[in-house]
């Protein structure tokens, strides 16, 4: 059932990452789910995600082999999950996709019936937080800040704004996905 793919997307600097890596740490008594692996054309990052990390050459003879069931390019980078990243959809399992907001559109195309989740702070939050890692020049971060894609969202897309504490974002939407999930395994039995 597509409703178990949890696609999430978010600007640059909302937490996505730290609230999925939070949300996975705490997955206890939720059903059962599979976080998909990201392949990137950039160099892993200390503290960050587990992707697989490919040159730009490799990523696109991969890409024209059909090896990815999403790609998109994003912050400079090309990003792809591959098809048996998904294969746990089909035995039951919910499968979460860090996803790209300029995507979403083709995935909803391809899957309308997922579950679309939102992370996202004001921009001044998101400016501080973005300055705070340190990890860009001030023009990288306007960029990424001026990249507001006009996000359409589906109507039961679930919004987690990440303004406090990170705990609190992780608890909001744990319990939304509990509630959604729930109600999506009624519906199978």
């Amino acid at each position: 059932m597509t409703q178990r793919l949890i696609y999430v997307v978010g600007p640059s600097g909302a937490g996505k990452d730290s609230v999925l890596h939070r949300l996975r740490e705490t997955w206890v008594n939720m059903p059962s789910a599979y976080w998909t692996r990201r392949t990137i054309t950039r160099a892993a990052q200390a503290g960050g995600e587990a992707n697989e990390c490919v040159s730009e050459r490799e990523f696109e003879r991969l890409r024209q082999a059909g090896a990815f069931a999403m790609d998109w390019q994003a912050n400079g980078h090309c990003y792809g999950i591959r098809r048996p990243e998904l294969a746990p959809l089909s035995s039951g399992h919910s499968v979460f996709v860090n996803g790209s907001r300029a995507y979403l559109p083709q995935v909803l195309r391809r899957w309308p019936q997922a579950t679309v989740v939102q992370i996202t702070a004001r921009t001044e939050v998101l400016l501080q937080r973005l300055r705070t890692r340190n990890r860009e020049s001030v023009q990288a971060i306007s960029d990424r800040l001026a990249r507001g894609v006009d996000l359409e969202l589906p109507d039961n897309a679930i919004r987690i704004i990440n303004e406090g504490p990170i705990a609190d974002a992780v608890e909001m939407l744990s319990s939304a996905l509990r509630i959604r999930l729930e109600a999506v395994e009624a519906m199978v039995r």
